[in-house]
């Protein structure tokens, strides 16, 4: 008989959040170095520093950056179910059924991230209501983040 594991509350799930956040913001700059290295190459460098983008290219720019943070959570998902931030609170996230998430769970969880922390965080709060204690991107998404037991020593 397996024991059913516990689902992750929200201080846990805010303190891996914080974590990653300083990973993010280093990908952040990691891309904002590569777009100006690009910048700097196609146009030069005084022509790039004057440079005035408009909207289509500031709405690239700002999907490749969504892409960019989102695609750190999607491979350390599907690579073991955890990022950094989780791994140290001791959170796993994964399917309904045990499994690691699949491929559409991780991009419709990226995806559901988005409204679940621009309503106020209320996506997150959700998570403090009975029965299913889950956040709005758990729901569509079809996952759960658990805790993960302490190793023994």
């Amino acid at each position: 008989m397996t024991i059913p594991e516990e689902k992750a509350g929200l201080t846990r799930r805010l303190a891996s959040l914080v974590y990653d956040g300083f990973l993010l913001f280093a990908i952040a700059l990691l891309y904002a170095a590569v777009l100006l290295t690009f910048r700097i190459l196609l146009l030069g460098l005084d022509a790039a520093t004057n440079h005035d983008p408009n909207v289509p290219s500031q709405w690239l720019g700002f999907i490749g950056l969504y892409v960019s943070l989102s695609g750190y959570y999607y491979v350390c998902w599907r690579k073991q179910g955890q990022t950094l931030g989780m791994k140290s609170w001791r959170i796993k996230l994964q399917d309904v059924d045990g499994q690691l998430a699949s491929p559409s769970q991780c991009v419709r969880r990226c995806l559901f991230a988005i409204p679940s922390l621009a309503c106020g965080g209320l996506g997150f709060l959700w998570c403090l209501l009975p029965p299913n204690r889950a956040c709005w991107h758990d729901l569509a998404s079809a996952t759960e983040v658990i805790m993960v037991a302490k190793p023994k020593t």
